[in-house]
């Protein structure tokens, strides 16, 4: 009876899992109707450089099999810009977005070309031109002599949510028309790097080198985006990609075609991360926001009153989760654009309007020396005062102490570091050691003090936890 039994179950287990399976194949899309209607609109491109334009042996798309390093990588053909001879040849792919011959693609694609040859679907080969490239946003537009050309249909990337079907069609590896499909693992994805100002849709779609410059498109076959990154430690796909959203791209052109160039809204304003320990310091009712740890000189962002160590919480409306995501948020608004910042400053909200500005050059940051005796304080950390001759040297001002030695638990955690020069304690400035603690012991035990720290190149700010007792080891 046991055996019956036993079989039965057997046999009822494997109809139940034969059943399950067929239902979720049942439920997977079918993308080849998607495929046939849009396969004519991708193109292959390559671009040739000569000796005159040569990638740096450094740059982060030439690179060897054997290694490559661990970053968001950009996706060239099948083995990135080859560099025989005096001549570079790379490859990626496009999509025609009008029937008279305007073509989008990557600019990190097409960047320094002498030559771009657009090859589409048919077979044929047309010689292509730029007609504008912008770096930050990594968008080209290309123009090729043709008219009758099958065009794709834009969609709206900002209707993206995670977990919806996307498909990728383009020339990985020089394989023209080779089609990958996956998901939306996340939309708003910024990074703080040169496309900072890009929110880029995150998916598990298959891409690899000669994908860049692809369109991804959505199921009812617009394209919402244009495939332009991957995260990977061996130079291949290993389950992130990125694009660029559609929406993004469609500003990009259409300043291109009129204006020859892109603007963007500016702040002027350097932000950070709001983590635990800085929202308990700050008294904000939540983490997240944009931390101002910078406020430059003649922006709209002074003009309009915003102070260091003030919190953004919103822009327009739209609430600021993470410090990632404010730059494309005023990227996106038009220089001179009337617009209202949501701002967390001595334990209250208020809007401080402002009139946006256009984004400026890169700027650098001064560099900090070596240090000399200095005095422990209730944070853990020894600091002294600097000399006048350093404070030249650094361009201080009237502010700053260097941090000589880390001597607390907290401090450590924090990540602070033998000659990082502290700013300010809290909303003040400080500019002797005797200032710092002072500062230090105005903080709860238990609570925590914020830190405007420089390191190198960088300004940030650091909330140190004020050990509940007088003992911190």
């Amino acid at each position: 009876m046991n055996n019956i039994a036993n079989r039965f179950g057997t046999v009822f287990l494997l109809a139940a899992s034969l059943l399950l399976a067929q239902n979720a194949a049942a439920e997977l899309p079918d993308f080849t109707a998607l495929v046939e209607q849009n396969a004519s609109t991708v193109v292959n491109i390559t671009a040739r450089k000569n000796g005159d334009t040569e990638l740096p042996a450094d740059h982060p798309d030439v690179y060897g099999e054997e290694e490559v390093p661990e970053i968001f990588r950009r996706f060239f053909g099948p083995q990135g810009p080859q560099q025989g001879g005096r001549e570079q040849v790379s490859g990626g792919s496009g999509f025609v977005i009008s029937s008279d011959g305007y073509v989008l693609t990557n600019h990190h694609v097409v960047d320094g070309a002498n030559e771009i040859t657009v090859r589409f679907k048919d077979r044929r080969e047309l010689a292509a031109k730029v007609i504008g490239s912008d770096p930050q946003s990594d968008i080209a537009l290309l123009k090729v002599q043709a008219s009758g050309l099958d065009a794709a249909n834009l969609g709206r990337s900002s209707a993206l949510k995670p977990g919806q079907w996307v498909v990728a069609i383009g020339s990985p590896f020089a394989l023209e028309n080779s089609v990958t499909a996956g998901i939306v693992s996340a939309v708003g994805r910024a990074f703080s790097n040169e496309q900072r100002y890009v929110p880029f849709i995150q998916t598990d779609v298959a891409i690899n080198r000669g994908n860049s410059g692809g369109p991804l498109f959505n199921l009812d076959g617009e394209v919402v985006g244009i495939n332009s990154q991957i995260f990977s430690n061996t130079g291949g796909y290993m389950g992130l990609s990125f694009a660029i959203p559609i929406e993004v791209a469609n500003s990009v052109v259409e300043q291109l075609k009129t204006k020859g160039k892109v603007s963007r809204g500016s702040l002027g304003v350097i932000v950070q991360r709001i983590d635990a320990d800085s929202a308990n310091a700050l008294g904000l009712p939540r983490i997240g926001g944009a931390l101002v740890n910078e406020v430059q000189a003649g922006s709209a962002a002074e003009k309009a009153g915003v102070k260091v160590q003030d919190v953004i919480l919103a822009y327009n409306g739209v609430e600021v989760g993470d410090s990632s995501e404010l730059p494309p948020l005023v990227g996106s608004t038009a220089p001179g654009t009337k617009a209202i910042l949501t701002v967390f400053r001595d334990g209250k909200a208020i809007n401080v309007p402002v009139s946006v500005g256009e984004l400026p050059g890169e700027t650098a940051v001064a560099s900090a020396p070596a240090g000399a005796p200095a005095v422990d304080s209730a944070l853990g950390l020894a600091v002294r005062s600097l000399t006048e001759e350093e404070r030249g040297q650094l361009e201080l001002g009237d502010e700053g102490v260097l941090i000589e030695r880390v001597t607390g638990a907290e401090a450590r955690r924090a990540g602070l570091q033998a000659g990082d020069i502290v700013l300010r304690v809290g909303r003040k400035p400080v500019r002797t050691a005797a200032e710092f603690e002072a500062g230090a012991r105005a903080a709860p035990a238990g609570g925590s003090v914020m830190l405007l720290v420089r390191r190198g190149e960088t300004t940030l700010f650091v909330a140190v936890r004020q050990p509940a007792s007088g003992s911190d080891k």
